[in-house]
């Protein structure tokens, strides 16, 4: 039990300080200059996880964006990225924590950020307060 006290504040440290090495860390927290610009637009709303694999919020997020795709097929995108699969995708969203949410309007535009776990409500509700429901 102690080590996974111990192992879980080390592992998010660890995730942290690897995307603040590759320079993606923003000390003001608003979305940098290398953020990208609108994102080619399908028509439809989208929502873009930003994560890794052996990320524990991640993985338990995981399940819920599942869903939402299929569930929500046709009337909103979801996206994966694997940072740590794809660093140059972190820098290019940059990402400062992972998982990360972007909220992306039917036009391309980003919207909202949300950084963390987050519940399926929640980014129900999200949706709802950028004018999308679903």
């Amino acid at each position: 039990m102690f080590l996974r006290k111990l192992f879980v504040p080390a592992f998010i440290a660890m995730v942290f300080l690897t995307l603040a090495a590759c320079g993606n860390a923003d000390s003001a927290g608003s979305k940098p200059a290398s953020a990208p610009g609108p994102v080619a637009s399908s028509g439809l709303p989208r929502l873009v996880d930003l994560r890794a694999d052996q990320c524990i919020p991640c993985k338990m997020m995981a399940p819920i964006l599942d869903e939402l795709k299929k569930e929500y097929a046709g009337k909103m995108e979801v996206v994966f990225i694997d940072v740590w699969k794809k660093r140059e995708e972190a820098g290019r969203y940059g990402i400062q924590l992972i998982p990360t949410q972007i909220f992306y309007g039917a036009d391309g535009k980003e919207l909202h950020r949300h950084q963390g776990l987050i519940g399926k409500e929640e980014i129900l509700a999200t949706w709802k307060k950028l004018g999308y429901e679903f």
